[in-house]
C-alpha cells in the first residue's frame, strides 16, 4: 500500500519539525538550504526516520523545485495515520 502526501517545506529553518498550518497543510521544517538538492534529500531522510522506515520506501514524486512537495510513501497505514505519526514525532 502507498500513501501520497502534499508537504509544504520550509528549508533553512535551522530545525527539523512537523506541523499542521491553520489551513490543515502539513509543513516540514528542514535545516538544509534549497540548493543542490540538499533540502529534498533531507526531506526524504527525515520522513523515513520519522516513520521508522527505509529511505527506499520514500519517493519524491512532484515539486522538486517548489516548496510544495508531493511524496509517495510505501507503508501499510492510511494517509491520516501517517500524518498523525509525523505530528507525534519528537526529536
Amino acid at each position: 500500500m502507498a500513501v501520497t502526501l502534499a508537504i509544504k517545506v520550509v528549508p533553512s529553518s535551522g530545525r527539523q519539525a512537523w506541523k499542521l498550518d491553520k489551513s490543515g497543510v502539513l509543513k516540514c521544517y528542514l535545516k538544509n538550504p534549497p540548493e543542490k538538492n540538499k533540502a529534498n534529500s533531507e526531506l526524504v531522510r527525515f520522513l523515513a526516520d520519522s516513520l521508522d522506515i527505509s529511505t527506499l520506501d520514500v519517493a519524491l514524486v512532484g515539486g522538486l523545485t517548489d516548496r510544495k512537495k508531493f511524496v509517495k510513501i510505501t507503508i501499510d497505514l492510511s494517509q491520516q495515520a501517517v500524518i498523525d505519526a509525523l505530528l507525534a514525532w519528537h526529536s
